[in-house]
């Protein structure tokens, strides 16, 4: 593996898979103009934060041919979709519900983190917080800022 700008990524990749935190420089990473850059028939992966697509340019792409296929375990606005069953509701959510017409587009829940390591770093990060809670300490992992 090396490191590439994300000009030369999205020109030359077949697929795309998106595992980064969300933040200011990484807030719709993948935008109009970055799906324009990109191979066409790209595969798109988004198992990081639902705001790192613009599902809006996505949607675009995937009608243009640009993004071949896409895979979400993640979606910008899925607090008032997933988490509880809602398989008797309306969905109101026009860009979602516009998602899941497309025959190449696979959408889970939001389970990507649903591995025992992964559960096992969330449940010792947790009680290592409430130690420090305890004890009197500032948590290792909470970032302050000047």
């Amino acid at each position: 593996m090396r490191y590439v700008a994300l000009e030369e990524l999205w020109a030359a990749s077949d697929v795309i898979s998106l595992n980064c935190p969300l933040n200011a420089h990484t807030h719709h990473l993948v935008s109009v103009a970055s799906i324009q850059s990109m191979k066409p028939g790209v595969m798109l992966v988004n198992t990081g934060r639902g705001a790192l697509v613009d599902t809006v340019a996505v949607i675009d792409g995937l009608k243009s041919g640009r993004i071949g296929s896409l895979a979400l375990d993640v979606y910008e606005e899925e607090a008032e979709l997933f988490f509880e069953d809602r398989s008797g509701e309306v969905i109101t959510d026009d860009v979602f519900a516009r998602l899941l017409t497309f025959p190449n587009v696979l959408i889970t829940a939001h389970q990507a983190f649903l591995t025992r390591e992964a559960l096992a770093a969330i449940a010792e990060t947790t009680l290592a917080n409430l130690s420090d809670l305890e004890a009197g300490r500032q948590c290792a992992n909470v970032i302050t800022r000047a």
